[in-house]
């Protein structure tokens, strides 16, 4: 056996990137922004730099067999979890894995896919950060946390007009959800580099944003973006964290002016360092409405990914 052992350890040691793959989680409870995140980085970089797929995907049952049972895809139980970890240990390697398939438009489990991973992948979901040996596969780690009043707001408006759902349904999803999500979906709050939190402040109606700068990994150097001409838009204060610890919280606000905001994103872009003009996917909410905070936490995002 030891010798077989080795043979396979030799056969598999020439990796198809020279370079590990750097592997970034963007975690939250449904609705919470996810996937809009997501797909902005992606558009904004390229596919052939960055790939992602959405952790969902490992659900066991789909959503007639998950009517029938005692919990919902908000449980561990309701997942192929132990597989997800065993495809992220071969996703950092740069190893290709056949990939399970849930359709959110109809809740029907689809074929396997193959996915061959980028330079860099964004694994975004319910469970990325789940377990120890999930979180060591990644080098930076994010969970979206808005108010529960805005998410349960996104949700039905999602879910009524993508899903098929009604609103009474949505609702009562919720209801049902609630205590699973409380156990295992939000306790993975604590292990995010960065928290981010999107919702209005009290009178306005754009959404401003809050990020949670934690000091577990090297954060951006924003001393040269967060200056007087840029103080409408955003800045950065000291606070306690949910355990009590200190912590950056930058404040982006959404009803800067546009100038501003723009300001600050143009630095953080020639921060970065890719060249060119700000790509027109950051801070796309739809193909009529732009965020300026989604775009600054976007950017923040992709300095990581870029210098990780």
């Amino acid at each position: 056996m030891p010798h077989r052992i080795a043979a396979i350890q030799k056969l598999t040691a020439t990796e198809p990137h020279p370079e590990r793959v750097a592997m970034f989680a963007i975690a939250g409870d449904s609705a919470s922004g996810k996937t809009t995140l997501t797909k902005g980085l992606v558009e904004a970089i390229g596919t052939h730099r960055i790939s992602s797929f959405c952790t969902d995907d490992y659900h066991r049952y789909d959503r007639k067999e998950r009517k029938n049972l005692p919990f919902t895809p908000l449980n561990p139980e309701c997942n192929y979890l132990e597989i997800m970890e065993q495809h992220l240990q071969l996703l950092i390697l740069g190893q290709p894995i056949l990939k399970p398939k849930y359709h959110h438009a109809d809740g029907t489990l689809g074929r396997p896919e193959l996915f061959i991973p980028s330079e860099i992948v964004i694994v975004e979901g319910l469970f990325p950060l789940w377990s120890k040996l999930s979180r060591a596969t990644f080098d930076v780690t994010a969970y979206l946390d808005p108010p529960e009043t805005v998410r349960r707001a996104w949700k039905i408006a999602r879910d009524t007009t993508k899903r098929g759902y009604t609103t009474e349904q949505v609702l009562s999803d919720l209801e049902q959800r609630e205590p699973e999500s409380e156990k295992y979906i939000r306790p993975q709050r604590a292990h995010a580099d960065l928290v981010i939190s999107f919702a209005p402040v009290e009178g306005r109606s754009s959404l401003s944003a809050t990020i949670l700068l934690r000091p577990t990994v090297p954060q951006p150097d924003l001393h040269d973006i967060l200056t007087p001409a840029t103080r409408d838009a955003a800045h950065i204060k000291l606070i306690r964290d949910q355990d009590g610890k200190p912590v950056d919280a930058l404040h982006i606000h959404g009803h800067a002016p546009e100038a501003a905001s723009r300001l600050v994103e143009e630095k953080l872009w020639e921060k970065i360092g890719l060249g060119g003009d700000i790509p027109a996917s950051l801070g796309r909410i739809s193909s009529t409405e732009r965020s300026a905070p989604l775009a600054i936490a976007q950017l923040i995002i992709l300095h990581h990914m870029i210098h990780c």
